[in-house]
């Protein structure tokens, strides 16, 4: 399920992440993790959720990482 839409989709279509320590980062298979759908990644409550996923409120921070993410993964 996607953090911001809260629909379901099938796993190998959504961006698994998770937060190190306050940083977004891509899923290292180890600790919690949490999934984003490619949609969303401009959507209006992305960066709220990711705050709250990353309980860090530096929500252009954590945009811009998952930006860099989507170009690195891509």
């Amino acid at each position: 399920m996607c953090v911001a839409c809260r629909e379901r989709f099938a796993q190998s279509a959504l961006l698994r992440l998770q937060c190190r320590e306050g940083i977004l980062e891509p899923y290292s298979y180890k600790g919690r993790s949490f999934y984003l759908c490619i949609s969303c990644v401009e959507h209006k409550k992305t960066p709220g959720q990711l705050a709250r996923q990353c309980k860090n409120g530096a929500t252009e921070m954590l945009m811009n990482r998952l930006k860099e993410i989507i170009v690195n993964d891509g």
